[in-house]
């Protein structure tokens, strides 16, 4: 059970870093610092993750409440703040390609913060709280 919900939470977050990237890319081509346009990029990536994992991931059929899209919010200020941070080391200080730099931060946030929140913070509290 938790591989398949590791492995859909992964399949939706590849969906919502299609977004994401989408945002970022779109931004940093208008001239917006790519720090700034990593987070927003992260905002509307994560409006795409948490309809897929409520619904998918996490098979979530609870009404959506107000406590849980705060807990949410939360998880996903931390993912773009530690995707931003990530991208202006890997991508301003270390010059690595933009796309390059995000796919190593969406991989290692994913894993080590967005994933495990997700589980213990969001989807497994009821949705009422």
């Amino acid at each position: 059970m938790e591989a398949r919900r590791f492995a859909a939470a992964g399949l939706n977050g590849v969906l919502a870093t299609v977004v994401d990237l989408g945002t970022l890319v779109g931004l940093a081509h208008v001239g917006i610092a790519v720090a700034i346009a990593a987070f927003f990029g992260c905002c509307t990536g994560a409006v795409a993750n948490y309809t897929l994992n409520k619904y998918l991931a996490f098979r979530d059929r609870s009404p959506v409440a107000v406590g849980q899209l705060a807990r949410f919010a939360l998880v996903a200020v931390a993912t773009g703040l530690l995707t931003a941070g990530g991208m202006e080391l890997l991508a301003v200080h270390l010059g690595l390609p933009v796309v390059c730099a995000k796919t190593i931060c969406a991989v290692l946030v994913f894993g080590l913060w967005s994933y495990p929140a997700q589980r213990r913070l969001v989807f497994s509290t009821p949705a009422y709280l």
